[in-house]
């Protein structure tokens, strides 16, 4: 990016798998051998797994499916997930980012249940944010907007005046189907449409004002 974007906001909700953290390695490894397991192509059953609970990225998959059997075989992948951290690291600048809203309003909404976000956040040497919306947290999964919706209520912050971080086309859809304006980060970002985009979180600049507001500067 050449120019630098502006963002004023008053609340900052991040995903954590693609956006603080790049877990693609694990994903990969896990959600490749289930799509093999059950005859699937498992490049194309990669372009649906990101984002979703597992149980919902299954019924993509295999539409004819019992929902319980869909439950209990993403029960058996969040153990594997769970085990597997090798690969994990934090996205570039999330580590600095995360700090410098420390004492800012702010909160991690993720798919991942919440096992495996402490798992991989601690993997990445992350700090969780107070706020955690996680996979208990919610009935309804991205793209549904109700997590980020329910951060926001939960941090007293309406959710015009939220910037949500996301990096999959479910979350992005999540973010602006709740009204928030959204930042993606990384590869598979680019193609679904956020306000702003960027390949990681490096130049990210956080800006507190006097009246408790923040100002984003990307770029």
């Amino acid at each position: 990016m050449s120019a630098v974007t502006t963002l004023p906001a008053r609340a900052l909700l991040f995903d954590m798998d693609g956006t603080l953290v790049n877990s693609d390695a694990v994903v990969e490894r896990c959600w490749r051998r289930w799509a093999e397991a059950h005859g699937l192509d498992a490049d194309e059953a990669m372009k649906v797994v990101h984002g979703r609970q597992g149980h919902l990225s299954m019924a993509v998959l295999l539409p004819d499916r019992p929902m319980e059997q869909n439950l209990a075989e993403n029960r058996q992948m969040l153990a594997e997930e769970t085990a597997d951290v090798d690969g994990v690291v934090a996205v570039p600048g999330a580590a600095a980012l995360l700090a410098a809203v420390d004492r800012l309003p702010h909160a991690l909404v993720t798919s991942a249940d919440l096992a495996l976000a402490r798992v991989r956040m601690g993997a990445a040497g992350l700090p969780l944010p107070e706020l955690l919306v996680t996979a208990e947290s919610v009935g309804a999964s991205k793209p549904d907007p109700e997590g980020f919706l329910k951060a926001a209520a939960d941090l007293g912050v309406d959710p015009a005046d939220c910037v949500v971080f996301e990096d999959s086309g479910a979350g992005i859809a999540a973010g602006r189907a709740a009204g928030m304006r959204v930042v993606g980060v990384g590869p598979r970002a680019a193609a679904h449409g956020p306000t702003v985009h960027v390949d990681d979180l490096d130049r990210i600049a956080v800006e507190p004002r006097e009246d408790g507001s923040l100002l984003l500067r990307i770029g």
